[in-house]
């Protein structure tokens, strides 16, 4: 056996002595503990474990590479265990690569913005480009890099952002895998194809959520398809309760040139259901769905700009829209069930297309050419909402309490009988593996986008002790307790509160506490002891030890005086500042009074006030108590900030949503002036305190 050392290379077949490394972070993301160069070798891992930080809790400041594998041919590696990286695995033009039982979990994390009050836009993620590996700015578990003929069989990775990344891959096969609770990217592929991704678990992926109060997604996914990714097969996987179950795009080369896209994918046999955004996303792109479960979505499959695809045999059921299309064409839509949709399929087109679009400019987009046939539209509020779309033909449907604007000769009285629906569907689909793993979510698992449970650091897992808000009705205020089934919690301390309804129990429990009308700061303090359990950081926790979990918040009345102007290139916010500043002294154009900031506007900010080129000036003023708090400020496009006439916030030019946090003492009151401006684009504009002590 080979005892490890930082820094190493390997070139021949070994196995390690079994340790436990613990490492400092390192400070190049490039830079690898262990590298792998050769050809023709195996390498056991299976008693190692690589820990790349001496802080497990500040997953967003994991640098370096777990293991690098360079070149080579007929590599393989088994039963690797690394965690604490920004990216655990990363290999590069090796062909006949073979990662076996390997387990990266607990790596490299963004610390989320958003909280359950509201979205924080910086939180959205981009993956549409990759072509100088910019993916890597997020992390991974594993990143395949020019690799072909490869294959990763029972990878595990959760509690990071992103699973196992394909860029430039072809002729690779990656099943049996355990790809979730991550914030990002279950499976990704960038310019790869001829790929097979079958039997793997990839739920909870997912960021951007907070159920009855926004869902967005925010471009996180189970499965991943961008740019030129064909030919690929995706088959008997579980990507439920992700941004979007499957989100497809064809890529900007072309969006640029018109040409190319994600084509001939088979996605079949999946289920994407529970998706905030989309169950599948697919669009400027000619592909194959059939037989997926499409379930609880705002969208069961968006496919904009589709052409020459077919959704077949899906059961799509309980979503807003089941199938949304604009702009497609020459697409077929045969015997799916749509049940209990607000609407069952929307098809149109826009008037006026996007400049920047040269696949609108080259390509056929009218909305046209449908073909309806033998779908089942059971109880959908409305079964068809079509405009402005050419050569429909709809055929041998049934529609059962499914709404208006269906033909009369399909309209069934009596309710149709499912069994016999699905058994006329029986038709050919991808053999199974022969060693495939169950991945359908059990009966007694939560299942709901209501269980979708997103805090700083990305989707809850179920499986260590956590406080969940779920409700506030005055003073009243609900919680949810999740955990582990085998133990006790009980309430250890808090403040702010009258009366707490529950103080010892087991989970799951639904908790109720009576708010002090007069307190600002509110905190519920919990032990648990029970069974051993790993938690949200990777840290295992033995059975009966104690365990603390807590929520707290600060609930601070405000008063926020906000002010719209106009500005023009004689009070241009960066070239006159003084003369723009004095826009203040002037009547605005729109004055309003809020309980709070948060302003996020595509559009029109108020009555009277344009879209693009206006100044937004705030002021409040604050009476908190001594100690130490927290302001965070949202801006897009820039922003200025005074406390008490002295400026503690700089950020003025024009960008992207940011969110800038400023520690500091504060007590007794204090005045807060805020000056804005949005040169065009979005215009956000927040502010929010947090008591971090006394």
């Amino acid at each position: 056996m080979t005892a490890f050392s930082p820094g190493m290379v390997i070139s021949e077949s070994t196995s390690f002595a079994p340790d436990t490394i613990i490492l400092q972070t390192l400070r190049d993301s490039a830079e690898a503990v262990l590298y792998i160069r050769g050809s023709g070798i195996k390498i056991d891992l299976s008693k190692l474990l690589i820990i790349g930080s001496e802080n497990p809790k500040r997953p967003d400041l994991f640098s370096g590479m777990g293991i690098r594998v360079e070149g080579g041919s007929n590599i393989t590696i088994v039963g690797a265990t690394l965690q604490g990286f920004k990216t655990a695995f990363y290999a590069e033009k090796v062909d006949s690569l073979q990662l076996l039982d390997c387990n990266f979990s607990y790596n490299y994390r963004q610390h989320l913005k958003s909280t359950r009050e509201r979205e924080d836009l910086n939180d959205w993620l981009y993956y549409h480009q990759n072509e100088a590996d910019e993916w890597l700015r997020y992390g991974a578990g594993a990143y395949l890099n020019d690799c072909t003929n490869f294959i990763v069989k029972a990878l595990k990775v959760t509690g990071g952002q992103n699973g196992l990344l394909l860029n430039r891959c072809e002729n690779g096969l990656v099943y049996n895998s355990d790809i979730s609770f991550n914030s990002g990217i279950g499976i990704g592929l960038y310019r790869s194809s001829h790929n097979k991704l079958m039997h793997n678990k990839l739920d909870w992926n997912v960021r951007g959520y907070s159920h009855g109060v926004y869902a967005r997604g925010q471009d996180s996914a189970g499965i991943l398809c961008y740019e030129q990714s064909s030919d690929n097969l995706f088959a008997y996987n579980s990507a439920t309760h992700s941004g979007d179950g499957f989100f497809l795009w064809a890529g900007q080369q072309t969006m640029d040139s018109g040409e190319g896209g994600c084509n001939d994918n088979l996605v079949e046999l999946n289920d994407f259901s529970h998706a905030p955004a989309n169950g599948i996303e697919a669009t400027f792109s000619r592909n194959t769905f059939a037989n997926n479960r499409l379930e609880d979505c705002r969208y069961g499959i968006w496919a904009g700009y589709s052409y020459d695809s077919r959704f077949e045999r899906n059961q799509i059921k309980q979503n807003d829209f089941g199938v949304a299309i604009e702009h497609g064409n020459n697409n077929e839509i045969i015997r799916n069930l749509f049940e209990g949709n607000k609407i069952g399929v929307k098809l149109w087109e826009r008037d006026v297309q996007p400049e920047a679009w040269a696949f609108a400019e080259r390509r056929y987009i009218e909305s046209s050419n449908y073909r309806f046939e033998w779908n089942l539209f059971m109880e959908n509020e409305q079964a068809l909402d079509i405009e402005d779309t050419d050569s429909l033909t709809v055929l041998n449907n049934e529609f059962w309490r499914s709404g208006t604007f269906v033909p009369s000769n399909q309209l069934v009285d009596e309710k149709p009988d499912l069994k016999t629906f699905r058994a006329s569907q029986a038709v050919d689909v991808p053999q199974p593996m022969p060693d495939a793993q169950t991945v359908w979510l059990p009966d007694d698992h939560p299942r709901g986008r209501s269980y979708i449970l997103v805090d700083e650091w990305g989707p809850y897992n179920f499986k260590s002790p956590s406080i969940w808000l779920r409700k506030v009705e005055g003073n009243e205020y609900t919680f949810l307790l999740l955990g582990p089934k085998t133990g006790n919690w009980k309430a250890s301390g808090g403040e702010g509160w009258t009366n707490i309804n529950q103080k010892t129990g087991v989970f799951p429990t639904t908790l109720r506490a009576k708010k002090d009308p007069e307190a600002r700061y509110l905190k519920l303090e919990f032990e648990f002891i029970g069974e051993a359990f790993t938690d949200r950081f990777g840290q295992y926790v033995k059975k009966g030890s104690g365990y603390a979990f807590s929520f707290a918040d600060y609930v601070l009345p405000q008063n926020w005086e906000v002010s719209w102007y106009h500005y023009n290139a004689e009070s241009d916010p960066q070239e006159a500042y003084s003369r723009f500043m004095d826009l203040w002294k002037e009547r605005p154009l729109a004055r309003k009074v809020l309980p709070e900031l948060n302003l996020v506007d595509w559009g029109e900010p108020a009555a009277g006030v344009r879209a693009d080129q206006f100044a937004t000036f705030a002021r409040t003023d604050l009476l908190v108590e001594k100690g130490l708090y927290n302001l965070i400020f949202r801006s897009d496009d820039a922003i200025r900030v005074w406390l008490d006439g002295e400026m503690i916030l700089d950020h003025w030019d024009v960008h992207t949503p940011a969110t800038d946090s400023i520690k500091m003492e504060l007590g007794g009151q204090h005045l807060i002036r805020v000056a804005h401006f949005d040169a065009g684009g979005l215009s956000t504009l927040g502010f929010d305190i947090e008591r971090l002590s006394d």
